[in-house]
């Protein structure tokens, strides 16, 4: 019952967040600010794909951009091709949930171990790296779409309201969708994660051998959270292609992979609020790194990682709850020895 009044408090609280990013900060800020807020929304929808996979799945997976890219992709072939956005939003969901399917039947049921898991995934995303840059020519394409190669496929249509194809979503509306696809994500999965469903998951994370001789079929848990965080993934490479009106092979890039591992060993691993932070403060580091060309932004980056893993090994959003209850327990202690 707690747990529940307590998805309810967030849920709430989620909404209530989402309303006054969506009202507020276009009043506050400019179009171009708005725009570069946006993609922080964006990827940490992107971090909260992971936080599920692995920080409550236990499924490290080195190659996640992998569905990030095809969410971009699916989205950016489809619209150009059906001259709608509404189909292509649903396909840039399906691809890269019926890819995740596929190949994670086969390491899921094929028993591959978490360190071969880690290396499929980062080899399936470096091999779809690799193709994306040799598709350059007008003889690479699908239907209408032009694949570009390193150049990327330029001009993606904008998502338009469904029901009204020449009413394009501008940048506000854009930046107010995405607010409320990450808060939604973040509620689902909350609540996902207190149902039998997401306790069974919990538990095959635990101890998978415990959970196969109480007779879960440990594989179909885990081939169902990697489906998922896929799906997940999707939806933001989706709004990624948005952002830009464009998308190229850098979203399948080993870099974006390591960073959304990053996001998430940072706010901590297990959490869904500690990516969404982690996500926020560090591409916000990033940005501000980028300004000052006296400072390398991947050596500050590594080093905080460093830091955080050696220091702070929970991750910044346990390691403040953990010290909010430890001065609150003192506190009322020091009251209940005053009395």
């Amino acid at each position: 019952m707690t747990l529940e009044l307590n998805n309810w408090a967030a849920a709430l609280v989620a909404g209530a967040g989402a309303l006054l990013a969506i009202f507020l900060i276009p009043a506050i800020f400019n179009e171009y600010e708005v725009l570069q807020m946006m993609i922080y929304v964006i990827l940490a929808i992107l971090a909260l794909s992971l936080a599920f996979i692995w920080g409550i799945g236990g499924i490290l997976s080195f190659g996640h951009a992998v569905f990030f890219g095809l969410g971009a992709y699916s989205y950016a072939i489809a619209a150009i091709n059906f001259g709608e956005t509404t189909s292509a939003f649903f396909v840039a969901i399906i691809v890269p949930s019926l890819f995740a399917a596929v190949l994670g039947y086969f390491m899921f049921y094929g028993r591959i171990s978490d360190v071969y898991l880690g290396a499929i995934t980062l080899t399936v995303s470096l091999v779809f790296f690799k193709v994306a840059n040799s598709t350059s020519g007008p003889s690479y394409r699908i239907g209408k779409a032009p694949l570009g190669g390193f150049n990327g496929i330029p001009s993606v249509p904008r998502l338009t309201v469904p029901g009204f194809p020449e009413w394009e979503l501008g940048t506000i509306e854009l930046f107010s969708l995405s607010v409320v696809l990450l808060a939604l994500t973040y509620v689902g999965l909350r609540f996902l994660i207190s149902s039998d469903f997401g306790r069974i998951v919990l538990s095959v994370k635990e101890n998978e051998r415990r959970s196969e001789l109480l007779g879960y079929d440990v594989r179909r848990y885990k081939l169902l959270t990697f489906i998922i965080g896929a799906a997940i993934a999707g939806i933001a490479g989706c709004l990624y292609a948005n952002w830009g009106n464009y998308t190229d092979p850098s979203v399948f890039a080993l870099s974006q992979s390591v960073q959304v591992i990053i996001w998430v060993v940072v706010g901590g691993v297990g959490t869904l609020i500690g990516p969404i932070v982690g996500c926020f403060l560090l591409q916000w580091l990033t940005t501000w790194l980028t300004t000052i060309d006296t400072i390398n932004k991947d050596v500050i980056l590594g080093g905080i990682l460093t830091i955080v893993v050696l220091l702070l090994p929970q991750g910044l959003v346990p390691t403040i709850r953990n010290l909010a209850r430890t001065v609150a327990n003192r506190a009322a202690r020091h009251e209940e020895k005053a009395v």
